[in-house]
């Protein structure tokens, strides 16, 4: 059975940048949720069934900021590049609350990355695991087409760590939580959905830095035409809290000095997708049309925060599992003479 082309998985695809040079790693932009990964996705949920779904997706930038000017020496080329792998599964086992649909997911990423000269720094393995134990899907609400999604979402820190601090990798070992909210008009072939959602960090076990919290909101506005989906999208992501490690405890001596501490950064692209039937495809690009950041003031008096902006390609290939419609009726009994 096809899947809902109102539904596209709401997954989350995942990278870690850390790109502020002679800092702490925390103090960099370092982000659980890879910008627009709920593009595409919806407050849709597609009928009852175990889903998969692939991702992968390639991240292309150079660093910005004050700290181009200041840490960097005026260097406007340094590289920032990432190629994610993404595994996930979507539970629907067809529960309803408060006439609300139930859904499950389960994300596992793994993470190649780096940044170039003169920071000079590579990482690759397996990124913290992502579940959502439950969302919850009003949808079609008083035939209006429209629809609302909650839902909250955990990194376990289980992903590779080493180093001294437990940072040198793409894992952290620290918890992450995330609380969404997804709003679509379903209606006419028409998705038009904003999907709002923010990291809540809890703080490192190993160096007692609490890296601040991260406001993300992805936009869709495409059209479905028989099997194919097209449209435009968008995304915005930024920090809105300060990071915190003071006193005995915090591993660094200076604090969150020199490290960014606040950004926010906008992207444009568009998504086209096509239903095969038994899976869907959906490709979409973006491109960082505006960044900024600032943070404490540094111990040598500049600013050296820098952030990431560039280019995206992401991919998602989603099909269904087992539904329960699927099951084989058991055969008729057979009568003889």
């Amino acid at each position: 059975m096809a899947l809902n082309r109102y539904a596209l998985l709401a997954a989350a695809g995942m990278i870690a940048l850390s790109v502020a040079p002679g800092y702490a790693y925390e103090g960099g932009v370092d982000v659980r949720t890879k910008p627009g990964a709920l593009i595409g996705a919806s407050a849709g949920v597609p009928p009852p069934g175990i889903y998969m779904f692939d991702q992968v997706f390639t991240y292309q930038a150079n660093l910005t900021g004050p700290g181009v000017n200041t840490a960097l020496g005026g260097n406007t080329h340094v590289g920032v590049q990432a190629a994610v792998d993404v595994q996930g599964f979507l539970f629907v086992p067809g529960w309803t609350f408060l006439g609300a649909t139930y859904d499950a997911v389960v994300v596992q990423p793994f993470v190649m990355q780096s940044v170039g000269s003169p920071v000079n720094a590579q990482a690759a393995g397996m990124f913290n695991t992502y579940i959502v134990p439950g969302e919850l899907a009003w949808q079609n609400i008083a035939n209006t087409g429209l629809a609302v999604k909650i839902g909250l979402g955990i990194y376990v820190p289980d992903g590779t760590t080493t180093g001294v601090f437990g940072t040198g990798n793409v894992g952290n070992p620290f918890w992450t939580f995330q609380p969404e909210v997804i709003v679509s008009y379903l209606k006419d072939g028409w998705n038009l959905s904003a999907a709002i959602y923010e990291e809540i960090n809890t703080r490192n076990t190993v160096s007692n830095y609490r890296s601040g919290d991260i406001l993300h909101a992805d936009f869709t506005a495409t059209k479905t035409i028989g099997k194919w989906t097209i449209g435009p999208v968008a995304y915005y992501y930024g920090q809105v809290s300060d990071d915190s490690c003071s006193g005995p405890s915090c591993a660094y001596a200076t604090g969150i000095l020199g490290n960014v501490q606040r950004y926010n950064i906008w992207a444009v692209g568009g998504l086209v997708g096509y239903n095969f039937g038994p899976a869907a495809v959906s490709v979409w690009a973006t491109q960082e049309v505006s960044a900024n950041a600032h943070g404490a003031p540094a111990v040598a008096g500049a600013d050296p925060s820098l952030v990431p902006q560039g280019l995206t390609v992401f991919g998602t290939l989603s099909y269904r599992l087992w539904g329960p419609d699927e099951e084989t009726a058991a055969p008729a009994k057979m009568f003889h003479k």
